[in-house]
């Protein structure tokens, strides 16, 4: 066992200190070239002084130089007891006098190499045992256990026998060690070139330092710039918005006509073909910010003129006679990240500056067809149309708005202005608490002057509009909202409204109006983008009136039905049709139809 030993460590001692002689050429490589220099694979191996005396001591002219002697000397003119072909590696073993040769560095002759001993009896053709574990004769508390392991299984120049033995108490002749410490220096050139087959030799880093000295002055500027330039990125980044007025354009052709008996008897109105046009541009200066300014041109037949309600209107009509006018002007903005603010000189409405919780028939060009089917007429169709508007997000879940619109602001003769005049003030608190339900509740203060008075903005029946003709009123408007999406292919929405109506000129009489309404929406009905709709509620009716001839004697029932056609992404077909019984809220009155055709642009 002591040869063993001795054996295992001289071995391991010559191998790891080649090893180390490997790393460090391969550290000094690293060091010398650049910042990132890796050796070249291909570059041959530099002796170091430990090679070079092993060299010496293989060549002929000091044939009697040993090794420092293990526990047992190696001899050097004997016969080995095992041959050195069976000590080798398991790939590509040299033979001793090839591996002699190639250590000795002089050109004096190869030493005749010696005659091996016999084969043992117990070799045999099986393969060799690669792994220490399986050597019978090193146990695990062996001080040479670690070092065999290393050899035998990490870098697999050593081997055992056949039969499970390491025997390593044998001698080892010179020829067999230098044999030995070659194979292993092979395995680990082998190694380092398959790791570093791919790098980049020292010839192309020296190209590329010398290239980085020349053109030092113009890296150095061109970092500077870039630096620069990232600077700049980073502040666009953060303050990015556009300069250019954008436009949003909005065409609506609409063919409609009306049947039946309604408020003035027979039905005396023709087929017409109505239109209107809209050009948003939109400004930004600060891109949080926006400027809009609207023009607007349309032509539409109004029915409340020819049926005698306004419960027969339609959703987009106005007979101004293709006029370009500014139809909206406004500005908004935020302060800090929760309020947006909107100053409007023309054009601000109160369906413009609250949420209306109808989200599928809001629109004139892609929602309902009836003016009443929109919203809640007695929160969005009050008066005022300049002013301002606050949207406070009290929470991301709830929402504060509040505004003060009035009429006639532009006027500075007595009763008008922004104070004196007709105006409408709105507070609502939008709830929603999860992304497809979503809750509102209303109120509005509204005053109509004398000669000024439409408490619903053109819904309902003649008194809900003006329950005291055209006396000064004043109301005191309440409404509830919802609006649930209970699938993407379902929703449901829904409001009620009530208005106190006092009459404040020419007596005090008052009166009380009601309305309710409910919508059902099936977006991608037979296709996606497409909507149906069924629309059902009671306009607006004066439930109770202090003037009893304005009182209404019956209930209207208004029923609306419409699908509308996405043909493409600019362009929206809705044919729709909808019918009010009892037309307005009298019960002397038959039921009135009105089908609409509407074709809608949008770019």
């Amino acid at each position: 066992m002591s040869k063993l030993f001795g054996k295992s460590f001289w071995f391991c001692l010559a191998f790891f200190s080649n090893l180390l002689l490997v790393k460090s050429t391969v550290f000094a490589a690293e060091t010398t070239a650049a910042p990132m220099l890796i050796p070249d694979a291909q570059e041959p191996i530099a002796l170091t002084e430990t090679q070079q005396q092993l060299a010496a001591e293989t060549s002929p002219p000091n044939p009697a130089t040993t090794l420092p002697a293990p526990p047992e000397t190696v001899t050097s003119g004997t016969t080995a007891d095992i041959p050195e072909s069976e000590l080798t590696a398991t790939s590509n073993p040299p033979t001793a006098p090839v591996i002699a040769s190639e250590l000795n560095q002089s050109e004096t002759p190869a030493i005749e190499r010696e005659k091996p001993a016999e084969r043992s009896p117990d070799a045999s053709s099986m393969d060799q045992v690669t792994s220490v574990s399986q050597l019978s004769d090193v146990r695990p508390t062996d001080w040479a256990f670690g070092a065999l392991q290393s050899l035998v299984e990490r870098y697999g120049c050593i081997a055992g026998y056949p039969d499970g033995t390491y025997r390593g108490n044998r001698a080892l002749t010179r020829y067999e060690f230098a044999a030995g410490v070659n194979a292993c220096l092979d395995q680990v050139t082998k190694l380092i070139g398959s790791s570093t087959a791919n790098f980049v030799t020292k010839e192309d880093l020296a190209i590329l330092q010398r290239l980085q000295e020349e053109f030092a002055a113009e890296l150095t500027s061109l970092r500077g710039r870039v630096d620069a330039l990232e600077a700049r990125t980073s502040e666009l980044e953060a303050n990015q918005f556009s300069t250019t007025t954008k436009l949003n354009a909005e065409t609506i052709f609409a063919v409609s006509d009306t049947f039946g008996k309604g408020a003035v008897g027979d039905d005396k109105t023709a087929t017409n073909l109505g239109y209107r046009v809209r050009l948003n541009f939109d400004t930004s200066f600060t891109g949080t910010d926006r400027l809009r300014t609207r023009l607007q041109a349309r032509n539409s037949a109004r029915y409340d003129r020819t049926t005698g309600t306004p419960m027969t209107r339609t959703n987009f009509d106005g007979d101004r006679g293709s006029e370009i006018v500014l139809d909206k002007l406004s500005y908004q903005f935020l302060i800090g990240n929760s309020t947006t603010v909107e100053i409007g000189a023309t054009g601000l409405t109160s369906d413009d500056v609250a949420p209306v919780i109808n989200p599928y028939f809001d629109s004139a060009a892609q929602g309902a067809v009836s003016r009443f089917g929109a919203f809640n007429p007695a929160i969005y169709n009050t008066p005022g149309e300049t002013g301002i508007a606050i949207n406070h997000l009290v929470t991301d879940k709830l929402n504060l708005t509040l505004s003060y619109l009035a009429n006639n602001a532009a006027d500075s003769t007595q009763g008008n202005g922004i104070f004196n005049g007709s105006y409408g003030a709105i507070a609502q608190l939008t709830y929603s608490p999860s992304s497809n339900l979503d809750l509102a509740l209303s109120y509005v203060r509204s005053y109509s002057r004398k000669n000024d008075v439409d408490l619903s903005l053109g819904t309902g029946s003649n008194n809900a509009n003006q329950p005291f003709n055209q006396s000064a009123t004043r109301g005191n408007h309440f409404g509830v909202q919802a609006s649930w999406r209970a699938s993407p292919r379902f929703a449901l929405s829904g409001w009620a409204g009530y208005i106190d109506a006092q009459q404040l000129s020419g007596g005090d009489a008052k009166a009380d109006i009601w309305n309710s309404g409910v919508t059902f929406a099936f977006p991608d009905l037979f296709g996606e983008g497409n909507v149906g709709g069924l629309i059902v509620g009671v306009p607006p009716k004066v439930t109770r009136n202090d003037i009893k001839e304005n009182k209404d004697n019956a209930t209207s029932l208004h029923v609306e039905a419409l699908y509308r056609i996405q043909m493409s992404d600019f362009i929206s077909v809705t044919p729709g049709v909808y019918m009010i019984t009892n037309t307005d809220h009298n019960k002397d009155n038959g039921t009135t139809w009105v089908g609409v055709l509407r074709t809608s642009f949008n770019f």
